[in-house]
């Protein structure tokens, strides 16, 4: 069972940004940027493209939608989205509020208190 499957699941506490009955969005508590957001199929799977066709596109559409909520929420120049995954085996898009190319490289990492998590997880919820 990966930490994600156990996020999902409520044994790990997250900073949840959305929800629906396949996906689940949540902060990423390393963040290369405030408002670093991880979007993770509730169905555990290891690599993206083991993902089926219709899974993809509807984890992608989801992905979309948090994107958009991030884009109103935090202030940047855009939202950058990886899928690497090779730290936890279980898929996962990380959508990255952007203003600039060093945001997106995951050697930085911004500190955030618990105050600032609970406060950017209500806004990007507020938005989604």
């Amino acid at each position: 069972m990966s930490i994600f499957t156990k996020i999902i699941a409520g044994e790990i506490p997250s900073y949840k940004v959305a929800e629906n009955d396949d996906f689940f969005a949540f902060l990423d508590i390393n963040p290369n940027a405030k408002g670093h957001t991880l979007v993770v199929p509730k169905k555990e799977e290891n690599k993206i493209f083991d993902l089926s066709k219709d899974e993809y596109k509807n984890l992608m559409d989801f992905s979309y939608d948090v994107a958009k909520a991030i884009e109103k929420a935090i202030p940047c120049k855009r939202v950058g989205m990886s899928v690497i995954g090779l730290e936890v085996p279980h898929v996962h898009v990380h959508l990255i509020p952007l203003n600039e190319m060093a945001d997106i490289q995951f050697d930085k990492k911004v500190k955030l208190t618990k105050d600032e998590f609970v406060v950017l997880a209500e806004k990007i919820a507020s938005k989604f």
